[in-house]
């Protein structure tokens, strides 16, 4: 199954831009060794793998991406998020990866674009140097039906760290970094549970819930690549009318 409408997904030297665009080549050389089993996994997951949420067929729905990405702490491996601000019309005061919709300067959405967008914006919202990022992989678009997003979940290596923090507190409230070894302690994961009924997965980290499409995409890319440790789904966190 093609990933993102046809970009390149994870293979090694697979070049999506060219020039001054060169930090947006999509490649696995030189990839820490504990990364290699996400860069695995991202080769062969299929959509249906990772939500019952996808894309609609007509083709509608507003085109975005987000900036999955991988440093390495004082802790050991951990995830790039952000909280939004609670003034946003979309998703107000939820963690979540850097993101957001596509400009029609980032380009085809079927090719570079994600790739563009996931960049741009994780600078724009946390003052990241994209220099420093090696992107390594393109998971398949999923759809949030809530706010109509068609997402690109882009996937990275902090390879050369830069200072990140808040850029626009219209958009974000905090940047802050997640060990990977909170995100699979049984601890701290639970099931959200929304007053409408639905129900997914949920982390309770670093004094945040994370919760819907951040916890789905962190949650599968825990599970395929065999990182995921056995926890209490029963375990459940109920969210209120306005999440």
């Amino acid at each position: 199954m093609a990933g993102a409408g046809g970009t390149t997904r994870g293979a090694d030297g697979a070049t999506a831009g060219a020039g001054q665009d060169s930090c947006l080549t999509v490649t696995t050389e030189g990839l820490p060794e504990w990364l290699v089993p996400v860069a695995t996994a991202v080769r062969t997951v299929e959509p249906g793998q990772l939500s019952r949420f996808l894309p609609p067929e007509n083709g509608a729905g507003r085109q975005s991406a987000v900036l999955v990405l991988f440093g390495e702490g004082e802790r050991g491996p951990e995830l790039l998020l952000m909280e939004r601000a609670g003034s946003l019309r979309s998703h107000a005061g939820q963690p979540s990866f850097p993101g957001g919709a596509l400009d029609p300067e980032d380009g085809d959405q079927g090719t570079t674009g994600p790739l563009r967008a996931a960049l741009r914006e994780a600078q724009e919202e946390t003052g990241l140097d994209p220099r420093g990022v090696q992107l390594f992989g393109v998971l398949p678009r999923l759809y949030i039906p809530v706010s109509g997003f068609v997402v690109t979940p882009v996937l990275g290596w902090w390879r050369s760290p830069s200072p990140v923090g808040v850029v626009d507190p219209g958009e974000t409230a905090r940047v802050f970094t997640v060990p990977v070894a909170d995100l699979t302690d049984p601890a701290n994961r639970a099931t959200a549970v929304h007053p409408r009924g639905h129900r997914g997965p949920a982390f309770l980290v670093e004094s945040a819930l994370v919760w819907g499409f951040t916890a789905g995409v962190i949650d599968r890319i825990l599970h395929f690549a065999g990182w995921e440790r056995p926890w209490d789904t029963g375990k459940q966190v109920p969210l209120d009318w306005h999440a």
